[in-house]
């Protein structure tokens, strides 16, 4: 396994206060309890208030996002960015690649689409131990990772879109 690669960010435009929405599958409850972890803990740190949603399987977690900015809107508390958290372990058959690509794709497609800071923490895996490793927050934490990618993305759309 390649070494984590975390070069800090220098933005530091202020996101205090902004929204956040995470979405959760909560297909295997032990992992996303570490990947939900890593990402509340990150969004804490940043100022940042969230609302978490769940979902059965990581291909529901693109429509939910869709679905939350939509009704957040038009509820007049619009979201900042959102947060997708899920993991999908290597089976027998080929509908691991089918939830690996379609959610991924979906989830920048949607990220381009609206214009929303979003972070993808969907991590994708052979073997248990490997989602261990991904998801903890002592180990790789891509719970916390998604959250930073997030985050950042929200920086760089407030600082460039500044009246």
């Amino acid at each position: 396994m390649a070494d984590a690669r975390r070069a800090p960010l220098k933005d530091q435009t202020d996101i205090s206060g902004a929204r956040a929405l995470i979405v959760e599958a909560r297909f295997y409850d032990d992992i996303q309890d570490a990947l939900l972890e890593g990402a509340v803990a990150e969004l804490k740190v940043a100022g940042v208030t969230h609302d978490l949603l769940t979902v059965p399987g990581a291909l529901e977690i693109p429509a939910a996002i869709a679905i939350a900015l939509d009704a957040a809107e038009n509820n007049g508390k619009p979201y900042d960015a959102a947060i997708a958290l899920g993991c999908v372990v290597r089976g027998d058959t080929i509908h691991f690649e089918i939830v690996s690509i379609e959610s991924s794709r979906a989830l920048m497609d949607l990220s381009v689409a609206r214009k929303i800071p979003l972070g993808n923490g969907i991590i994708t895996v052979n073997t248990d131990a490997q989602a261990w490793a991904r998801a903890r927050a002592s180990e790789l934490n891509k719970g916390g990772d998604a959250a930073r990618a997030a985050l950042a993305m929200l920086r760089i759309k407030r600082r460039l879109t500044k009246a």
